[in-house]
């Protein structure tokens, strides 16, 4: 099922779910009610890489079987590309049975491990009917926010609301960044892993909370696993009442799935070095003949101030979450843009260009710091720094130097 006709479904399935029973209504108390956190392991494409949380609602009294599923979301809403990438997006919350639910990772080949919740059963029927109340066409969508407001902490803020008490979590002993969980998740997929770099700037390098990594599906399962639920009387019971893989991982059908994807014949790391190596042997045989290329210019200022212009853009206008400071804006930024005609003519013309002094001193100033910044930058920042440095000082070289 491709993915347009998944998130079809869900749309439906959310108008859908005012019309079937699958929770009880305010006011009955259905005691065999059982509500379950549902974490699925990560699939290969770029949205299913970090895995994925919903809820399950089940009744013996009725049958009813449905899954709660945050991460539902519509392509066909208007200018939905331009929103993403200003921090829009919209999500909300799909209903859908629990069988078609589970035939979709089972055709992706991730496992979904079930935690029943030690709910009682006025707490189970309260969370049933929040979130049937939620899943009804005009309450369902909310604001996505990949870190504070997504799939998977939406459902643990819910059972927390539903539980008489409070949820108290077993203390970790890590030191985790946004980005190295995000960097846990994309081994194996480089380009993936450079595009979160390459965006995301030093406010996710910072150390966060416990709370702050259960915005990842299998850190939340973890959390839950060994959790209390403190009572009003400060009765202790343990959140999970039990746990089972409901579908176990296929490694073949994995394989099957990553066969699918475009083949990347080199990583990000080398293409940068790569391109180091290409552009400084070209600046030997510029030096010995004392011309510059100048397409290779014009090509290399457009790209970098494209990159620059998209960096920019979403350090001042996006909503994403860590894209306002980033520092690669310093080696990528828009500046060149404005320079690429003046630049080539200088270069046709055999003449210096000043701005390729005021490019070498950037480039200066953040070279020697790079190792100091608070911020993990893109693999291909550093020897793309190199790159365009060693570009200025042939310039300064050649014309400038006499």
């Amino acid at each position: 099922m491709s993915p347009f006709m998944r998130r079809y479904l869900y749309i439906l399935l959310s108008w859908l779910a005012s019309l079937v029973p699958c929770s009880v209504s305010a006011g009955e108390l259905d005691s065999t009610l059982t509500v379950s956190l549902l974490t699925c392991s990560p699939g290969q494409l770029s949205y299913e890489l970090y895995g994925h949380t919903a809820l399950r609602v089940r009744s013996e009294q009725t049958g009813a079987d449905y899954v709660f599923n945050y991460g539902a979301f519509d392509f066909n809403t208007p200018n939905f590309t331009w929103r993403f990438v200003l921090g829009e997006t919209d999500y909300m919350l799909g209903v859908e049975p629990f069988d078609l639910f589970l035939a979709q990772y089972r055709y992706r080949g991730s496992s979904v491990t079930e935690q029943v919740l030690n709910l009682e059963p006025w707490e189970a029927n309260r969370l049933a009917v929040a979130l049937k109340n939620e899943s009804h066409p005009d309450s369902c969508v909310y604001r996505y926010n990949i870190f504070r407001n997504n799939c998977t902490t939406r459902a643990r803020d819910r059972v927390e609301a539903a539980v008489v008490g409070e949820v108290r979590y077993a203390i970790r002993f890590r030191r985790n960044t946004f980005r190295t969980i995000l960097h846990e998740f994309t081994v194996g997929h480089e380009w993936a892993r450079e595009g979160n770099d390459l965006l995301l700037g030093a406010d996710v390098d910072t150390l966060i909370t416990d709370r702050d990594e259960m915005f990842a599906p299998l850190y939340l399962m973890d959390y839950f696993a060994d959790a209390m639920i403190v009572g009003t009387r400060s009765n202790f019971r343990p959140l999970v009442r039990s746990t089972q893989v409901l579908l176990p991982e296929n490694p073949d059908r994995q394989q099957q799935m990553a066969a699918q994807l475009p083949a990347t014949p080199v990583s990000p790391c080398q293409l940068g070095w790569a391109l180091l190596v290409a552009g400084l042997l070209l600046a030997v045989w510029e030096w010995r003949r004392r011309r510059i290329l100048w397409p290779v210019d014009a090509v290399l200022l457009t790209l970098q101030g494209l990159a620059g212009l998209l960096l920019t853009f979403m350090a001042l206008f996006s909503q994403h979450p860590g894209v306002a400071s980033n520092w690669q804006v310093m080696v990528l930024n828009p500046l060149p843009l404005f320079f690429v005609w003046s630049v080539a003519r200088a270069d046709r013309r055999r003449e210096f260009h000043v701005y390729h002094a005021f490019a070498a001193g950037l480039l200066a100033l953040f070279l020697p710091v790079y190792c100091w910044i608070p911020q993990d930058f893109s693999w291909l920042i550093l020897p793309l720094a190199l790159l365009l440095l060693s570009r200025a000082l042939l310039h300064i070289a050649l014309f400038k130097v006499k």
